[in-house]
């Protein structure tokens, strides 16, 4: 598991959602979800923004280049 897929992980399960509740609120299967919370599939700029609005944290602390959770 690489760093930023661990990141997805927790920050989805610190926001007590499931993964098809986060396929959900992207509007894509959850099985397509869970390979790029697994890492089997990188994701698209688009969803790590949605991703990113989605929890109201920065694109680095997704990505796990900051641990500053703040948006700019």
């Amino acid at each position: 598991m690489t760093h930023y897929t661990k990141r997805l992980r927790d920050t989805r399960e610190d926001s007590d959602k499931t993964q098809a509740e986060i396929a959900v609120a992207l509007k894509m299967h959850v099985q397509q979800y869970q390979l790029y919370e697994s890492g089997k599939r990188k994701m698209s700029v688009d969803v790590l923004i949605e991703l990113s609005a989605y929890y109201n944290v920065s694109t680095d602390y997704l990505l796990g280049l900051s641990d500053k959770k703040e948006r700019a």
